[in-house]
């Protein structure tokens, strides 16, 4: 599943295992497959546990497997040209990444780390390939998610523009409820302020009176453990 060459890799497949049958209902992409396509695909599907800190995919290693979150929360990022840590988005439940690597065979530009404790699935680049080339529901799902994945990098160029730092944190929290991108967050994210401060940029303090002034605004409530939406398109407007 990773790089064997890497040691911490190898010790990341070593622990892979099959799929549960209620973590194939979470992978999104198997609903758009015919049967005997499904059966394909699961037959190389692997899952495994990432404890917080590790990496699923490094800078500058080959693509060997297409990834999804199952449950947990990872971020996507690499250091820019000062050294300073860059992070593009979270991926929470449901959302898959990496597609025009694997596609193009290229090594990652980016890091994928868990921040917290997560469980993450793959399939290989061969059982990816072989899916392009007889699936046309699994092309569909390819397309729909570049498409929307195209969007989605364009307005995290927008955010970074933002000075309003609640507006900064209420998009970033609303790229996480993308219902094509991450159909398993639903209504309510997983995800401590910590973990949200560490994928908008700013302190955890300032990222609690941000929540504050969209909780009051009623465009979301923080609830134990997590966020719950009230109204998403008000979210991606919001203005401090």
């Amino acid at each position: 599943m990773y790089d064997l060459t890497s040691p911490a890799a190898s010790a990341l497949r070593a622990r892979s295992r099959g799929p549960r049958a209620a973590e194939l209902d979470g992978i999104p992409w198997l609903r758009c497959l015919q049967p005997d396509e499904r059966a394909y695909a699961i037959a190389d599907l692997r899952v495994v546990d990432v404890d917080v800190g590790e990496l699923v995919c490094r800078v500058g290693r080959p693509a060997t497997y297409w990834f999804g979150v199952v449950d947990g929360l990872l971020k996507m990022s690499n250091d820019s040209a000062d050294g300073l840590p860059m992070t593009f988005t979270g991926v929470p439940p449901g959302g898959w990444f990496g597609e025009g690597t694997v596609m193009k065979n290229e090594t990652y530009r980016y890091n994928i780390q868990a921040l917290r404790r997560s469980v993450v699935a793959g399939i290989s680049v061969d059982t990816f390939h072989g899916l392009l080339k007889r699936s046309i529901g699994f092309n569909g799902f390819v397309m729909h998610q570049l498409n929307e994945r195209l969007g989605q990098f364009i307005a995290a160029r927008e955010i970074d523009r933002l000075t309003s730092p609640d507006e900064r944190v209420a998009r970033s929290l609303a790229a996480l409820f993308h219902p094509v991108l991450y159909p398993g967050v639903g209504e309510v994210l997983r995800i401590t302020q910590q973990e949200l401060a560490y994928l908008v940029g700013l302190s955890r303090q300032r990222v609690n009176e941000a929540l504050r002034a969209m909780h009051k605004a009623g465009v979301i409530r923080v609830e134990y453990g997590g966020v719950r939406v009230l109204d998403l398109e008000r979210l991606r407007r919001f203005h401090a």
